[in-house]
């Protein structure tokens, strides 16, 4: 098989994660309905809870987090992949939770689980402040796994704007397909969120897939939209605007073959030093 349908799943979660499965599973029922292959959540599926001791509280551990069941279930249920963007998991060696993607097979098994390895700790100048790493820990490994159409790397949100991630998954991992769950804030996603995903796209000669949260989640938080399906070459294939909704497109992967011979830069990778020269 060399293309199939990927599609997006773009929500406003809030605090309450039985909430948000309601509107996650609907979502990803219309898109399997609708002819998806490969349906995909974004950052914080479950729930976004900005306080650490609430969102410690409702988290659950992996094996009992009713979402990733249901996600899980719904996949065998429509003979799917389903790539949980992240959830919200509690840890049993950490008084942190994880922020873990979860990808899962047309039978409901998980067959890859990643953690963010990059921490949003920020302040962005217009009081608007962030510290992922007080309440998640954040992960050590880059991950692929094998779809049926090509090899898939692992990312979650802030971890676009580190490169040289992307081009481990891509040279040393043999990824061919790129996802990037998020919840970008309105502010940063505005400025940034387009460009950065069509450079990972070209820089790798990749599919990038982008399911991301939108609109208001609290009054102190707002998340930019704009779910996102690129090619190899940079085009933007599809985007989500603003609203909750699904993301659709056709991914032909014989563009990645095609994109990275007319621009071989992955091939083309030299060792160098780095020498600083003067006073």
């Amino acid at each position: 098989m060399t293309s199939f349908t990927a599609a997006c799943i773009q929500l406003t979660s809030g605090k309450d994660p039985v909430e948000n499965l309601k509107v996650t599973s609907d979502l990803i029922e219309e898109a399997a309905a609708s002819g998806a292959d490969f349906i995909t959540t974004p950052e914080v599926t479950n729930m976004m809870e900005p306080h650490k001791a609430a969102a410690r509280e409702k988290a659950q551990f992996e094996e009992d987090d009713i979402t990733l069941k249901a996600l899980r279930e719904l996949a065998a249920k429509h003979e799917k992949w389903i790539h949980a963007g992240s959830l919200v998991i509690k840890k049993p060696d950490d008084d942190r939770l994880a922020n873990r993607a979860f990808v899962i097979s047309p039978k409901g098994d998980v067959v890859a689980k990643y953690d963010k390895i990059h921490m949003f700790d920020v302040e962005l100048g217009n009081g608007e402040t962030h510290k992922e790493s007080s309440a998640y820990a954040p992960g050590d490994q880059a991950v692929t796994t094998d779809l049926p159409w090509g090899r898939l790397g692992l990312s979650i949100c802030y971890d676009v704007r580190f490169s040289h991630l992307f081009q481990d998954l891509t040279v040393k991992g043999g990824a061919e397909i790129l996802v990037t769950p998020a919840a970008f804030t309105y502010t940063t996603g505005s400025a940034h969120w387009h460009v950065l995903q069509r450079a990972r796209a070209i820089e790798n000669g990749c599919f990038v897939i982008s399911a991301t949260q939108c609109g208001k989640h609290s009054e102190k938080r707002r998340t930019y939209g704009h779910s996102l399906i690129i090619d190899p070459w940079g085009e933007i294939l599809a985007d989500g605007g603003e609203d909750i909704g699904i993301t659709m497109a056709t991914i032909d992967m014989e563009q990645v073959a095609k994109r990275r011979q007319q621009v071989p830069n992955l091939q083309n990778f030299r060792d160098y030093t780095l020498n600083h020269l003067g006073s």
